[in-house]
């Protein structure tokens, strides 16, 4: 392409693009015929002098998707834009919508859904329109009642995804982290917290997010850790939790005694999972979302361009 009919290119894509102009017009106005405008504008498009971008909310980058299926062991993904995106908090109303949007539309609807806890599974289930399915067995797949004062969220969110799928819930009666083993042993050997147990363990799909590792933590804000011990836990080489597990970069548990008194599936149970919904977005949790992909950890992820992004540039 000489530089006059780069220049050109550059002409025609703005008085298509910018002034919504017709092929016809810009033929008028640059003094060419119809066949030559549109190919100038194919040439500006195939030279990368336009960039098209999609501004919504529930915008997504279908190109970023495609490159983790291709890259990843990921069976699916759904990557949304940040196009207009104003704060942190309302980058993770998107990435709610977008799982919200997902769990929506797959097929087959599950007939067991275990989930997590948090606050990124409890924006899913304020999201999430009522009829999203039919009949649908919400059962908690992580220990969540709260230590502190502060109302949990992790009933709530049972609650709310089971009944807005007119289906039913099961709650797993104890906290995330308990004090010592043998209280866990004594309370998962308890017949009924066993049948729970054992139904999240064969749920037809998961639903789950990742905690980060720093002050911001849910286990930090619920009161079973401090910040001295997630300090400890980052020494230790821990990234973040995948349902109250602390794990490393390879995926790995990095403090064995704490995962002794942590109430739940396995890590496990998520890798021979045939559907494993991971939401993890925002960059504080680039690092968690890099070990929960390369370690197998869900099948299908929901997050941000950012962090698609960082992940890409870490695959081999």
């Amino acid at each position: 392409m000489t530089d006059n009919d780069e220049l050109l290119s550059i002409r025609a894509a703005e008085l298509y693009y910018e002034d919504d102009k017709t092929q016809d017009e810009i033929g008028t106005i640059l003094r060419l015929t119809r066949w030559k405008v549109g190919r100038l504008i194919a040439q500006a498009k195939a030279n990368g002098f336009i960039r098209i971008e999609i501004v919504h909310p529930r915008a997504r980058r279908l190109g970023l998707e495609r490159q983790l299926r291709e890259n990843t062991r990921l069976s699916d993904a759904v990557v949304v834009s940040t196009a207009g995106v104003v704060d942190e908090h309302d980058l993770q109303r998107r990435i709610a919508q977008a799982a919200a949007d997902y769990l929506t539309a797959l097929r087959p609807v599950p007939r067991t859904l275990g989930i997590s806890w948090g606050r990124t599974l409890y924006d899913i289930s304020v999201q999430l329109g009522h009829g999203w399915a039919t009949g649908v067995h919400v059962v908690q797949i992580n220990g969540g009642v709260s230590l502190n004062s502060q109302p949990g969220t992790a009933a709530a969110t049972a609650v709310s995804i089971a009944q807005k799928g007119a289906g039913q819930f099961t709650l797993l009666p104890s906290p995330a982290i308990l004090e010592r083993v043998q209280t866990k042993q004594a309370l998962a050997a308890d017949r009924s917290v066993a049948a729970v147990l054992q139904l999240g363990a064969t749920a037809s799909a998961y639903l789950f997010s990742a905690g980060q590792a720093d002050e911001g933590s849910a286990h930090v804000a619920s009161g079973y850790l401090t910040p001295a011990q997630i300090d400890d836990l980052v020494q230790n080489g821990a990234v973040g939790d995948i349902v109250g597990r602390f794990i490393s970069r390879t995926g790995q548990i990095v403090d064995p005694a704490l995962d002794e008194r942590t109430f739940g599936i396995p890590l496990e149970q998520l890798r021979r999972a045939k559907t494993a919904i991971a939401v993890i977005g925002g960059q504080r949790k680039h690092a968690i979302a890099q070990a929960v992909v390369g370690s197998g950890l869900c099948t299908v992820l929901i997050t941000d361009e950012d962090t698609a992004r960082a992940l890409l540039a870490r695959e081999p």
